[in-house]
This record gives structure tokens, C-alpha cells and sequence, in this order.
């Protein structure tokens, strides 16, 4: 029998993220900088005779509704699989953090059933499928550090030759937002605004006042919290704080591991951690 297949399932941040207008089929053509980062949920594949899912949290849902369970149908309703798997995820990203767990979980539990079945499907047809669960899975296909357009299917490699030089410090309030609240309130806001939506390379001249995330407004006006965050993080030396995706995690970008040990002890009622872009 074979023996259990375990894999690591990466977050991301948004650096910047412009919501540009509705779409005719109710989604929104978005703008964004996506950073893959070392946050990760681990998912565990153990051969069984039949799918199941289980979750270390219990308050996430483990249906048909579960981005896992989406992954694995789609695939087994296309392959008609002979083997199967009892799944389980040991959850470590913030739920409605607005760091893409569920996403991410549904293009790793691709990838890894393309792999353990010998699907050999490329990474083009597998970002085809993901977007059937999500619009932020097909990122999570190749991850890294890309540029994020239409509804989350237009991805582009972004020059970021100063992605290695740079640490993050994540900073998860004490409330979570439901992105279909966030994308309901922004749509109330959304003009046709005469701004660039183009984003700078992360390079030694890349000005970090160019990224700017639509929903910090949004959010803020239910939860002022995140802008008295978004203060300490520049008065503590950021290059870059801002809110990741819909939120709530909010983050600041620092060159300076030192610094962030010393921030992250003086913010110790915030559950904090320090993360690295994915290697």
C-alpha cells in the first residue's frame, strides 16, 4: 500500500490590489501584486478506499462547500479515480484573513492529485480546473511573486529582484472579514477613477507609495483598528503596510529581520508572526 503523502500549502499577501469594476458575470476585474508567503497549512494524503476530509479546525467547514473537497471532485469526476484518499488539513492560515488559505488548499490538493495519479496535467490546464473553485486558486498553481488581473485568471511574472531581501510581519486583528461582505460595500465605491492601475517592479527604485489596496477604506470604516495598525507599522520603519486582500490580516514589509524581532515584542497583544516570500 502506498504510504501517506504529505504537502505544504502556502499563503499570500496583496501588495496593492485595485478593484477595477463589475463584471458581466458578477465578478470583479481586480489589479494586484501577489506574494506567495511561508505561511502554510499542511495537508496530508493517507491511500484509502474511499474521499473524506477531515480538519484540525472545527470551524471550518468540511462539505462540499470545502475548497479540498471541490479540488478532489473536479479531478475525480474528470479522471474517474480507481485509488483514492482520506485527506486531512492541519489548518495554520487565518481563516477570512485575506491571506488565500482555501484557495491555496484547492491548487495544492490539485497539484498533488496530478501527481499521485500521474494525471500529467500542465500547469495551464490545472490553472483552467482551479478556476472553476475560486478566483485567487489559479495563483497558487505556480505561486511566487505575479501579477493578478481579470477575476484572478490573468497572471503574469512581476519583477521583484528585491523579493529575497525582504521580511514580513503579519499582524491578525481580533475579527475576520467575509470577502463577499467586502466586495458588497465596495461596490458602492467603485468609480471610474483616473489613476494608474499599473504596479512598480520591487526593484532598488521601486516606490512603495504606488501600492495601494481598494479595500483598506471599506474595512476600515466597520474596523478603524487596521488604520491605527497601519501607523505603527510606518512609525516602526515599514517600507510598505497596508491590508492583505479583503482582510483582515494586516502586514508590514520591512529589509530588517532585527527590527521586526524587536516590533513584534512590542506589539505582544496582537497575534503576530514574522514570514518570508516562499521560496
Amino acid at each position: 500500500m502506498e504510504k501517506a503523502f504529505k504537502i505544504k500549502s502556502s499563503s499570500k499577501i496583496n501588495l496593492g490590489l485595485r478593484v477595477l469594476n463589475l463584471r458581466s458575470d458578477n465578478y470583479h476585474n481586480i489589479n494586484s501584486i501577489f506574494i506567495e508567503v511561508d505561511l502554510q497549512d499542511i495537508i496530508t494524503f493517507i491511500p484509502s478506499s474511499s474521499f473524506s476530509l477531515s480538519c484540525s479546525n472545527n470551524s471550518i467547514p468540511i462539505n462540499k462547500e470545502n475548497t479540498i473537497t471541490k479540488a478532489y471532485e473536479l479531478l475525480n469526476k474528470k479522471f474517474n479515480f480507481k485509488n483514492h484518499y482520506k485527506i486531512q488539513l492541519e489548518k495554520h492560515i487565518p481563516i477570512c484573513g485575506g491571506m488565500g488559505g482555501g484557495s491555496s488548499n484547492a491548487a495544492f490538493t490539485l497539484k498533488a492529485l496530478n501527481n499521485l495519479h500521474n494525471l500529467k496535467l500542465t500547469n495551464d490546464e490545472l490553472c483552467k480546473i482551479s478556476l472553476n473553485i475560486g478566483s485567487d486558486v489559479p495563483f497558487f498553481i505556480d505561486g511566487g511573486v505575479k501579477l493578478v488581473s481579470g477575476r484572478g485568471e490573468i497572471i503574469a511574472k512581476h519583477e521583484a529582484p528585491l523579493i529575497n531581501d525582504l521580511y514580513i510581519l503579519l499582524i491578525f486583528p481580533n475579527f475576520s472579514v467575509s470577502t463577499s461582505w467586502a466586495y458588497k460595500k465596495i461596490k458602492n465605491k467603485l468609480q471610474h477613477k483616473e489613476y494608474s492601475t499599473k504596479f512598480p517592479a520591487l526593484d532598488s527604485k521601486v516606490n512603495w507609495k504606488l501600492f495601494e489596496n481598494d479595500f483598506e477604506d471599506v474595512v476600515g470604516s466597520a474596523y478603524p483598528e487596521i488604520f491605527e495598525i497601519k501607523k505603527f507599522l510606518y512609525n516602526n520603519g515599514a517600507l510598505y503596510s497596508g491590508l492583505s486582500g479583503s482582510g483582515s490580516t494586516m502586514f508590514g514589509v520591512y529589509n530588517d529581520r532585527n527590527v521586526l524581532e524587536k516590533i513584534k515584542r512590542s506589539i505582544s497583544h496582537y497575534n503576530t508572526l514574522i514570514v518570508s516570500p516562499a521560496k
